[in-house]
């Protein structure tokens, strides 16, 4: 029987990540088990899996599960040493419920479809002002949901309280009523302690609004440079503004090479159309899939040419006239629009 040299074999590793560890798998080109192992998510840790993977023979692939969260550091890593890594979703509901579940399985299944072909994306480097542009988003979207609440929380406050503070507050906009509610200079009183409870309420609350308010606006000083920097072209389509490039730009990543062709990326976008023909019927419906807040952000783009661009208008009347339902036109707008935007992608990042 011959002896296949260990150096000579090619190994496919799975990663199954947590918090704080992962568990990895190596299998054989044939799919076979050569080992599952336990990793802690430190530098350290990551070394020691690589070097563990490479005892086993030269490292091909690495599925990894997760790489935009628990993943993104050992992604990093692995990518960082010229290993090629893809991205692998969950594991079939189906398919778990018939094996069961443990990280090693998980692992496992990981590397395999890695081998079949079954995960073929690319994750996202993570490295660059694209990064940046999405750490910044994250903390200015949190902003953004509290003003609203601080907002109904003050609205709230003011329809239920009694005549005065009605007339003097529910006709502000949302921003004189925020200054207004922060200037109050409320005093203390025996008789009425629901008005002073009151005021002194809305006044911490305006507060808090300025001071989410001004913070957003120190976050956007930070991102809009990058996005001006790195796609001033995408900046120039219709409808476009800073937070919709953001998003695209965010869903594209560092690495927007990684999206081969257009349809790729209104296949990731979720406008790529799914078809639903049956007998007789021909036709095809909304993808509900993909990265759902690029499609809200196509989304923005489509209602703002519905509103304002002329050819955007003619092309829904003409579609409304052949007998397009209007969940149709969307659908087909989101398409060319996702088309347009992908010409203006970055396709290198500096």
């Amino acid at each position: 029987m011959t002896i296949v040299e260990n150096h000579l074999l090619s190994v496919t590793g799975g990663i199954d990540t947590h918090r704080d560890f992962h568990v990895t798998a190596a299998i054989d080109p044939n799919g076979g088990v050569l080992g599952v192992e336990s990793f802690e998510t430190t530098t350290g840790g990551y070394r020691r899996l690589v070097a563990w993977l490479a005892a086993f023979g030269d490292i091909d692939l690495v599925g990894v599960e997760g790489t935009g969260s628990y993943g993104a550091g050992i992604a990093r890593h692995l990518t960082g040493k010229g290993i090629r890594v893809v991205e692998v979703d969950r594991p079939n509901r189906q398919a778990r419920h018939r094996a069961g579940k443990t990280d090693a399985i998980d692992a496992i299944a990981a590397a395999r479809a890695a081998l079949s072909g079954t995960a073929t994306g690319v994750p996202k480097t993570r490295t660059g002002p694209i990064e940046a542009i999405r750490v910044l988003t994250v903390a200015r979207r949190s902003a953004a949901s509290e003003w609203v609440v601080i907002l109904n929380q003050m609205r709230h406050l003011c329809f239920t309280a009694p005549e005065e503070f009605r007339r003097r507050f529910s006709e502000l906009s949302p921003i004189i009523l925020v200054r207004t509610c922060a200037a109050l200079k409320p005093r203390r009183s025996d008789d009425d302690i629901v008005r002073f409870t009151t005021l002194s309420t809305l006044r911490e609350l305006g507060r808090r609004g300025l001071f989410l308010r001004e913070q957003t606006q120190r976050l956007d000083g930070e991102m809009k440079p990058l996005i001006n920097q790195i796609a001033p072209e995408l900046l120039g389509v219709y409808g476009v503004g800073y937070h919709v490039a953001a998003t695209l730009l965010i869903a594209a990543g560092d690495n927007p090479h990684r999206i081969r062709s257009e349809a790729a990326w209104a296949h990731l976008c979720g406008t790529a159309p799914i078809s639903a023909s049956s007998g007789k019927i021909q036709r095809h419906r909304l993808n509900r899939g993909g990265n759902r807040q690029a499609n809200s952000a196509l989304h923005k783009i489509m209602l703002t040419r519905m509103a304002s661009d002329a050819r955007t208008r003619a092309y829904v009347s003409k579609r409304s006239a052949d007998g397009k339902t209007m969940g149709e036109t969307t659908r087909m707008l989101k398409r060319y629009i996702a088309r347009e935007v992908y010409h203006h992608l970055p396709t290198t990042m500096t």
